[in-house]
């Protein structure tokens, strides 16, 4: 490699590819960049936001679309990765995007046309031999699209030297992938900073990338297969340093838009990296075992590119949301967050309540949340969820390793209900190892749950890295292998040599299939009696609650009739309240000594069976909601 002038020393590109959210710039871009600067304040950082151009150019509603299902996103850039098996692809473009669809109506040839043209020009607009070394941000739906910038840059670039990073390539072995994609360098496995910038320093003093030392978290040809190399981190011990993201590239393309395609976007946020709830980071199949809760949720492989769990300052969250928002003037916020910090959540919250802004703020949160965390979200702004609910089934909870019940499941379902937070929560089908008792338990969950906002239901997919994938025997599975999708998408070469991130598995699929159509047809009822309950101009809570002092009246709202209306005095109303948070018949007994207990039994199932209660393992929750929930 010959070596590079001053000027290409200086400048770097930071590239995220189709199909992330359009609304939104890349947390991950936005962060490297403000870091990379910090190290370097000599250097030109190029963040390029390749995806928000491309859903200017296709339309906001048809990107959209291809962008919130994984096959569909991948099916475009492969067809233009591998034309000779367009045939196979059509068919897999078409069977994700149903019939109805404005896609199947567009086809996939012509999009996958208009979506060349446009990525084309972008490679074609720029002098890549300028650059350093470019970097490339690869996570869900974005694997196709990235290999076809890269191929296509490095045929322009040749000598440019290419890194990838992302999910997508974090706990994984990299020998394979240098051999079928030789245009890609270098591949940092989990978190990019430290091995990022370290390569850069690297660069700036040798002219070839073969004369750079060995870097932790940063995988090249020859030390792919050494294990222990490709199985290395490196990532900063603290978050607290780390300035807020540079999201100043995607704000500069927006504005570049014609005013009829401009929004407002949403300002991506992480106030921690890793998860809590996991405790310790299990790289493959062959770590043992560590103590506390190594697995974290069963199903889950979203922390493979960090290891422990690390935080932000609250003083230091709430003063990047109030920089970012003041220097993009726009107020609404996503908090990406695998997890919300146990100990400083509530903080960060009644501080951003204090900069008296109108914030729009979505959130993941735990099912333990507690009713006065949430209210205090909800005062900072907090308007939408995500909850890692994933069941409605106790015993289900406990194999998918969640610490939660479903008693706690529809108690966060009704107080986000009540405070007017929209829960955009899902309910896992098909989990290996799942039986008829937790559909049993499920279906007669749903039935205390219809005036709640209803879940969405997702099929179990197995992700490499996941509890389930790491021990698969103990969820019944026989055998595991990449996803036959994939064998779609990519030659046979690439299937038998590289192990993707979304897999599949021979076990019991057949059997979970068969027994969970109930739930599957019983969820669509919910989303239908809620839907049409809401119908109007006054959307109310369906069940609720109004407290008179001495007595309370819930209304239970129904379809096509008159709601029912219960009054509870006395006693009865003192138990109704009490149990607004789950409790058990115990602390109920001894909160109300002086009413016998065979009546307190007796006025307990009577609420239950009226599905004005919930009862679980002799733990009540009353399920009205509050019509002034700050009280």
């Amino acid at each position: 490699m010959q070596s590079r002038s001053k000027y290409s020393a200086n400048r770097i590109a930071l590239i995220s590819t189709p199909w992330p959210l359009y609304n939104r710039p890349s947390i991950q871009l936005g962060t490297l960049k403000s870091y990379l600067q910090t190290v370097y304040p000599d250097m030109q950082v190029d963040a390029q936001h390749v995806y928000l151009k491309l859903a200017e150019s296709i339309g906001y509603r048809q990107y959209h679309e291809i962008s919130k299902r994984t096959w569909l996103a991948e099916t475009v850039y492969a067809a233009l990765l591998y034309p000779e098996r367009f045939q196979q692809i059509e068919n897999l473009f078409n069977r994700e995007s149903g019939r109805k669809s404005v896609l199947r109506v567009a086809g996939l040839g012509n999009i996958a046309a208009i979506v060349k043209k446009i990525s084309d020009e972008f490679i074609n607009s720029r002098n890549w031999d300028d650059y350093l070394l470019t970097g490339f941000s690869v996570s869900l739906c974005q694997l196709t699209s990235a290999l076809y910038f890269i191929k296509r840059i490095k045929e322009k670039a040749p000598k440019l030297i290419i890194v990838i990073g992302g999910s997508t390539f974090s706990g994984s072995t990299t020998g394979e992938l240098f051999k079928l994609f030789p245009e890609v360098d270098a591949v940092i496995n989990g978190e990019g900073e430290l091995p990022f910038s370290q390569l850069i320093t690297c660069l700036r003093k040798f002219s070839r990338l073969s004369d750079v030392p060995f870097i932790p978290g940063l995988n090249r040809p020859e030390t792919a297969t050494d294990h222990s190399t490709s199985a290395s981190f490196q990532q900063l011990t603290s978050l607290k340093t780390l300035p807020p993201p540079d999201f100043g590239d995607y704000f500069d393309l927006l504005r570049s838009f014609d005013p009829q395609n401009a929004f407002f976007p949403v300002l991506p946020v992480e106030t921690s990296r890793g998860c809590w709830w996991q405790q310790s980071y299990v790289p493959d199949k062959t770590t043992p075992k560590m103590s506390g809760h190594p697995a974290g949720c069963a199903f889950c492989n979203l922390n493979l590119q960090w290891q422990g769990y690390r935080t932000k300052a609250p003083s230091q969250v709430v003063s990047e949301i109030d920089r970012l928002t003041d220097t993009h003037q726009t107020l609404s916020v996503s908090i990406v967050d695998n997890v919300l910090p146990r100990k400083t959540s509530t903080e960060v919250f009644t501080k951003l309540d204090g900069l008296k802004k109108d914030l729009s703020l979505f959130s993941e949160i735990r099912a333990s949340t507690s009713w006065a965390e949430l209210k205090v979200m909800r005062k900072a702004g907090m308007q939408e969820v995500q909850i890692g609910i994933e069941a409605l089934s106790t015993p289900l909870l406990k194999k998918l390793h969640k610490g939660t019940s479903a008693i706690q499941n529809l108690e966060i379902m009704k107080n986000c209900e009540a405070l007017g937070i929209e829960n955009i929560s899902n309910l896992i089908l098909y989990f290996p190892g799942s039986d008829e008792r937790d559909v049993a338990l499920t279906l007669q969950s749903i039935e205390f749950a219809l005036s709640y906002r209803p879940l969405k239901t997702v099929d179990f997919w197995l992700g490499r890295g996941s509890p389930v994938w790491c021990r698969p025997k103990t969820y019944g599975i026989r055998a595991v292998f990449n996803h036959p999708n994939w064998a779609v998408l990519f030659p046979q070469k690439i299937i038998h040599n590289l192990e993707f991130m979304l897999q599949a598995y021979r076990g019991d699929l057949g059997y979970q299939r068969k027994i969970w159509q109930p739930v599957r047809k019983k969820v669509a009822t919910w989303h239908k009696i809620y839907t049409n309950l809401h119908a109007g101009p006054r959307c109310s809570p369906i069940l609720t609650v109004r407290d008179g002092g001495d007595f309370l009246i819930i209304r239970q709202r129904r379809i096509n009739t008159e709601p029912l209306n219960h009054r509870l005095t006395g006693t009865s109303r003192q138990i109704y309240l009490f149990c607004s948070l789950h409790r058990p018949l115990k602390k109920i007994r001894d909160r109300f000594p002086a009413f016998a207990e065979d009546k307190i039994v007796t006025f307990l199932k009577m609420m239950v069976a009226k599905k004005l209660m919930f009862e679980e393992n002799s733990r009540y929750l009353s399920l009205a909601v509050p019509v002034n929930p700050w009280r």
